[in-house]
C-alpha cells in the first residue's frame, strides 16, 4: 500500500513515497482505510529530526502523521466499541512500529480511533483530535480561576474554536 515514509531526517525533500504491506489488526486493533491526514507542527518536528532525541530507540524510516480520518476495514479479536464500516478520526505515534497516517491503511488500538461526529467529513474530522487535545492541555496548563478573563486570538481557526466554548 502506498505510504509517505522519512527514511532520513531533513526538510521536505526527505519525504518518499513507498510501498508498505498491509496487516491483519491483532486483538484490541483496527485497520483504517485513511481518508484523510493532518499536517501538524508535531509532524515537522518529526520530519526534520527535532524531536528524535525524544525517540532514542526509533529506527528509519517512519510514517509520519499523528492525526488523521478514515474507515475501519477490519477489526481485530476483541473490538467491539467499532465495526467495519465506521467513520473513524485517529491519533497515533509516528515513532511506533505501524508508523503514522501518512499511509492508505493504518494498523492501530482501538482505544486510538473514534467515531465522526455527525455532519462532518473525514477531512475536517482528521484536524478535530490535536486540535482539541491541544486547546483542553492548553486551558489545563493556564488553570485560570472561575471567572477569568482570556483572550483568544484567531478565533476563526480550528484550535481557537475549540477553545472557547471549553474555556466557558
Amino acid at each position: 500500500m502506498p505510504a509517505i515514509i522519512v527514511p532520513a531526517f531533513g526538510d521536505p525533500d526527505v519525504l518518499t513515497l513507498a510501498d508498505r504491506p498491509v496487516r491483519e489488526p491483532g486483538p484490541g486493533e483496527v485497520r483504517v482505510t485513511v481518508a484523510a491526514a493532518a499536517v501538524n507542527p508535531t509532524d515537522l518536528t518529526t520530519r526534520s529530526g527535532a524531536a528524535a532525541a525524544r525517540y532514542p530507540d526509533v529506527e528509519l524510516p517512519i510514517v509520519p502523521g499523528m492525526d488523521g480520518a478514515g474507515v475501519v476495514d477490519a477489526v481485530g479479536p476483541g473490538v467491539d466499541r467499532l465495526s467495519v464500516g465506521d467513520r473513524v478520526m485517529v491519533v497515533v505515534q509516528p515513532m511506533r512500529p505501524d508508523g503514522g497516517t501518512y499511509q492508505s491503511s493504518l494498523v492501530l488500538p482501538a482505544a486510538s480511533a473514534v467515531t465522526v461526529p455527525e455532519g462532518a467529513s473525514l477531512e475536517e474530522a482528521a484536524t478535530l483530535s490535536m486540535n482539541a487535545l491541544t486547546a483542553v492541555e492548553a486551558l489545563d496548563l493556564l488553570d485560570l480561576p472561575r471567572g477569568a478573563t482570556l483572550l483568544v486570538t484567531g478565533g476563526a481557526g480550528w484550535l481557537a474554536t475549540l477553545a472557547m466554548p471549553l474555556a466557558r
